[in-house]
């Protein structure tokens, strides 16, 4: 099997057959897949809209986008993908002709691509460089972020997008660190974050440094700003009765979702409450359990 291959076989499609029922792909359908990744819900929905249903996706990472084109070469005369941001969206839509579509879907996560194959300082389980970028055109890194961002902006993006409550405690550490030595790579950070944070304040489920590295990312990639965009300006490309699916991974993206569905009178929610994954899912696939899937229909 190709490298693609194998990237297409380690990753799980988070709440895919959920997406799938709420979605309700059918022949002859148009859906906007916002999140390409390596292709696990573009290829269900596919398969569900056989045999005349499209999918438009969106991707701002070039290597999930090759990754992904074995998996899906099968379906190539159906699919249409994109090197964008799904913030994105409506010159995304302009470019491949299409004025309004019956679904749009959204999973906010990494990839197993990024966690388990890119080096781009995603996880600290290896020493990576500290790049963060999804979209490698970018300029700002997170190295660039720790070098250049004053202490107190540093706390501001640790406490606002990690919701860490050693914020400041880190930030000193980290200004005081990069004078002696450059942070360029994630072992680096990880390391630093262990030692600023007092044993007794170490989370028992997670790494310690999990939350730092959450907000960097979100920094890097600037997140929530493209949450809130394609949120307030998706409405107008949903056919009436289409359905759009969010998949969030922390309280900050679902309480925005959250906020933008039930505020926006063009939406009907379909979700009171977030759904999340079946125990069957979280037992085999443990990157899902902080997934929350919201829904709403185009009135």
């Amino acid at each position: 099997m190709s490298e693609q291959g194998e990237a297409a076989k380690i990753h799980h499609s988070v709440l895919l057959n959920e997406v799938l029922e709420f979605l309700a792909p059918h022949s002859g359908g148009i859906y906007v897949d916002g999140t390409l990744g390596l292709g696990g819900h573009t290829e269900a929905i596919l398969q569900k809209s056989a045999p005349e249903g499209r999918v438009i996706a969106f991707e701002w990472d070039e290597a999930a986008i090759e990754k992904s084109r074995e998996r899906l070469q099968p379906f190539a005369e159906r699919l249409t993908v994109i090197r964008r941001n799904f913030s994105e969206i409506a010159e995304g839509l302009v470019e491949a002709g299409i004025s309004q579509v019956d679904g749009i879907l959204i999973d906010i996560g990494l990839s197993s691509l990024q966690l388990d194959i890119g080096e781009r300082g995603f996880s600290f389980q290896r020493d990576e460089p500290l790049d963060m970028r999804m979209d490698t055109r970018r300029k700002v890194t997170a190295a660039s972020i720790l070098a250049h961002c004053s202490e107190a902006e540093l706390a501001d993006i640790f406490y606002y997008y990690g919701e860490e409550k050693q914020a400041r405690r880190i930030a000193n550490f980290i200004v005081q660190e990069r004078v002696r030595e450059p942070l360029t790579s994630s072992k680096q950070l990880a390391d630093l974050v262990t030692r600023a944070v007092p044993r007794r304040f170490h989370p028992k489920k997670i790494h310690v440094a999990t939350l730092v590295f959450q907000a960097l990312r979100i920094a890097v990639n600037t997140e929530l700003e493209n949450l809130a965009e394609i949120l307030t300006h998706a409405a107008p490309f949903l056919a009436p009765g289409a359905r759009f699916c969010v998949i969030s991974f922390h309280s900050l993206e679902d309480r925005m979702v959250k906020r933008k569905f039930r505020d926006n009178q063009a939406f009907k929610v379909l979700t009171k409450k977030p759904v999340g994954p079946s125990p069957e899912e979280r037992e085999s696939n443990p990157r899902s359990r902080s997934a929350r899937l919201r829904v709403v229909e185009k009135i």
